[in-house]
């Protein structure tokens, strides 16, 4: 999981000022590295590890010039989150290429260690949208001297999507003042576009959020389809190209924890589709014969909005015990475990009269390792809660995610092998309901009736590229280099 957003002015226009406040709504996409690359005739670059904030300084907004610009914030998967991993990235010869992606190759340990050593390009980071830049800038050089404009660029996406196996969304600039988007044949990431019209013109934006449109004042037009292909000119209308067939199966993990609430997603409302994981929620705890809270209490933030329509459903009062820290990070993404375990308590402090001799039901998005599960609710305990009683938006998670989620390794998930009242013993609640996988797909479904199935690899181990458990293995001992 990463962010990105790429803007196409008018000419003579600096986007990159409007990028920054882009990639800031973005932030909860990745918080371990920031970028900008802007073009106006040559290529002009900042990036570094750290937030956005931290970054970039009026100095690097005034030399990041061009009406063209993409912009990245990294949540690390592979490597082992260095500098020079920091996207974007990009190329001056043959041609000139910036690149920026959100998602995971599987088969990015072999690009790397045999593949592209063949062609003897020896890739210089540890960040897959590297492989995906060099695929891409193959597939345009056996096009050279070739014409129109979307023959050249729909051969190079092809050639990209030969080669780079997984899940990934990308935005980019050619030096031929172009932009560009692709979204992998399975659809697994988001990719959206965006306009907005002015007197001189309208300009154009492609992102992995529709948040990042809201803030500067564009428009949602539409999402990629899976396999396809757009291409912006400034000035002209943009150009779609259907490069590859398959499934659409988009992440279902995106409506139930990454993205924010104001986004859609494929046309999904992410607020709406939690409320709905909530009413679902409720009627399933009604229907297990679960003992009655006094109250209900969301884990801030991504379970808010599931937990208000939870209470109302079963006609409960909703609370706001816990008040977050915003100046920690999410944990979830936090890059191991000890910096996880340090980061819960500081994170989230109680409001004890809120809990005191009261049976409150805690309402999460997900349970993954059980430990801010576990944590969270030995604090509610200390704050002098009665009973603790547990319910999470999403079933439980089961299997590694090869697509860009660092969730765990197999041995690393709680509910792994284990029943429900095992893991309610687990993490020390008093009772324990997590929403089924039918129920929780119906919720997303119900956002839009074209989607016809969401990858849910991580509650079931079943994954929509064949390549995936085969590369699985490779992945997790990269993840564990990089975490040690």
């Amino acid at each position: 999981m990463c962010g990105f957003l790429g803007l196409a002015g008018l000419p003579g226009q600096d986007v990159s000022p409007e990028l920054y406040e882009g990639l800031i709504a973005l932030q909860h996409r990745g918080q371990d590295a920031a970028g900008i690359l802007s073009f106006d005739g040559m290529f002009h670059l900042r990036k570094q590890n750290g937030m956005v904030r931290d970054i970039f300084r009026s100095r690097d907004m005034q030399r990041l010039r061009g009406n063209l610009a993409i912009g990245h914030v990294r949540y690390p998967t592979v490597g082992v989150g260095a500098e020079e991993d920091a996207q974007p990235f990009y190329m001056n010869f043959p041609f000139g290429i910036g690149m920026a992606h959100n998602g995971n190759l599987t088969n990015w340990v072999d690009l790397k260690s045999k593949q592209f050593p063949l062609d003897n390009i020896p890739l210089e980071s540890s960040c897959d949208v590297e492989a995906i830049l060099y695929a891409f800038a193959q597939g345009l050089q056996r096009t050279i001297g070739s014409e129109p404009l979307a023959q050249r660029i729909g051969e190079a996406v092809a050639a990209a999507f030969r080669r780079a196996k997984g899940a990934y969304s990308v935005c980019g600039i050619l030096s031929e003042g172009v932009m560009f988007g692709f979204r992998d044949p399975t659809g697994i990431k988001p990719c959206i576009l965006g306009k907005r019209v002015e007197e001189a013109g309208t300009s154009w934006a492609i992102a992995s959020e529709s948040v990042a449109f809201d803030v500067l004042g564009y428009e949602r037009v539409r999402d990629l389809k899976n396999g396809e292909a757009v291409i912006i000119q400034p000035g002209k209308e943009p150009i779609f190209l259907q490069v590859a067939e398959s499934l659409h199966t988009p992440c279902v993990f995106e409506l139930v924890y990454f993205a924010r609430p104001d986004s859609f997603l494929d046309k999904v409302s992410v607020y709406k589709t939690r409320r709905r994981f909530g009413e679902a929620l409720a009627e399933q705890w009604a229907a297990s014969g679960a003992p009655k809270a006094d109250v209900v209490i969301p884990i801030p933030d991504s379970a808010r909005d599931a937990a208000l329509s939870m209470a109302e459903a079963l006609n409960l009062p909703y609370r706001e015990g816990f008040t977050k820290n915003r100046y920690v990070g999410r944990t979830f993404i936090m890059p191991n475990q000890e910096e996880r375990q340090r980061s819960i308590r500081r994170k989230l402090n109680p409001i004890p009269l809120e809990f005191e001799g009261k049976n409150v039901l805690l309402v999460d998005d997900s349970i993954v390792r059980g430990n801010t599960s576990r944590k969270i609710i030995e604090v509610a305990r200390k704050a002098g809660a009665a009973k603790v009683y547990f319910a999470s938006t999403s079933p439980p998670l089961t299997s590694p995610c090869p697509y860009g989620i660092d969730m765990a390794t197999e041995k690393d998930f709680v509910a792994r092998g284990k029943t429900i009242e095992q893991v309610r013993d687990d993490i020390g609640a008093d009772h324990l309901v997590y929403l089924e996988l039918d129920r929780l797909v119906s919720c997303g479904k119900a956002g839009n009736s074209e989607i016809n199935e969401f990858c849910t690899g991580c509650f079931t181990g079943k994954y929509p590229t064949e390549d995936a458990k085969e590369h699985l293995e490779a992945l997790s001992e990269e993840r564990a280099s990089a975490r040690n």
